[in-house]
């Protein structure tokens, strides 16, 4: 990690993080091991005419699945080759029947597999896809990093990174932060997350009008909202003066500027049902 958040409370983490995030990034970029896997990214992903010639290009793949954060699936390559051989069109296909969406980036970020099952061999020596791809790379690299000392940041950091492909409760169920985003932040029963998964859509259209996303102020009251009873349910805070340390000996790093911690928040009074009527 660039900076650590550990010890600060959510909104204050993330007003951190937001105030530091381009210089986060350049850091990032600048370093030997990301800046080689970058570049090894560039170099031959231009080469990859098909889901088998990725998987054997160790690197390259490795760089797509940190990007799409499938770290954890790298050694499923036979699982992985599948997903990207299947039409998106087809609900019985592999990648429409596994309930992770993040399978289905993947899948439509590559596009080796056109709808009606056409093999397709992409264009990735377009730059501007290229850098698509090393940009969620690097913001996935941040989050990863952000959500293992503060997992309420990171949740509402997964909000913020797949708010814009949300067009129904389905998409928000099928990801695991986002359901816990949502039904936190709408003071709904953790309980729900255990029912028949059209009854949860049912609930939560009847808690809440999707539609209302399309106002990135609203995102942010969504998520001002969702820290402040996340942290009452989940506290993170813990070490306040080590984390002060740290921000303050990463200061001169981050280009020297300076950093406006001061954060006014509201007192919170809540129940859980009540939150968001």
């Amino acid at each position: 990690m660039v900076i650590s958040i550990s010890g600060l409370n959510s909104p204050l983490a993330l007003k951190l993080i937001d105030s530091t995030h381009d210089s986060q990034i350049e850091t990032l970029s600048a370093s030997g091991q990301h800046a080689r896997a970058v570049s090894v990214f560039q170099e031959r992903i231009g080469s990859i005419t098909s889901p088998e010639d990725l998987v054997q290009d160790y690197e390259v793949y490795s760089f797509v699945m940190k990007a799409f954060d499938l770290e954890s699936q790298i050694f499923g390559k036979a699982i992985i080759r599948k997903v990207l051989e299947s039409d998106p069109s087809d609900s019985s296909s592999l990648v429409n029947r596994l309930t992770d969406d993040r399978f289905n980036d993947l899948n439509e970020a590559l596009g080796f597999t056109a709808e009606g099952g056409e093999q397709v061999v992409p264009d990735f020596n377009d730059p501007d896809w290229q850098q698509g791809i090393i940009d969620k790379y690097f913001e996935q690299t941040l989050t990863n990093g952000y959500t293992e000392e503060n997992e309420n940041v990171g949740i509402a950091l997964t909000f913020r990174n797949k708010v814009e492909s949300i067009d129904n409760w389905y998409d928000v169920l099928k990801n695991k932060d986002l359901s816990n985003f949502f039904i936190t932040a709408l003071g709904l029963p953790t309980e729900m997350a255990a029912i028949d998964v059209d009854k949860q859509a049912q609930l939560l259209s009847k808690s809440y009008d999707l539609e209302k996303l399309s106002d990135p102020k609203e995102q942010d009251r969504l998520v001002t909202r969702f820290l402040a009873i996340a942290d009452v349910q989940n506290p993170q805070t813990s070490n306040i003066k080590s984390a002060a340390l740290t921000i303050l000996q990463n200061s001169s790093s981050l280009n020297s500027s300076l950093i406006q911690l001061s954060w006014d928040i509201p007192s919170v009074r809540f129940s859980s049902y009540s939150l968001y009527r």
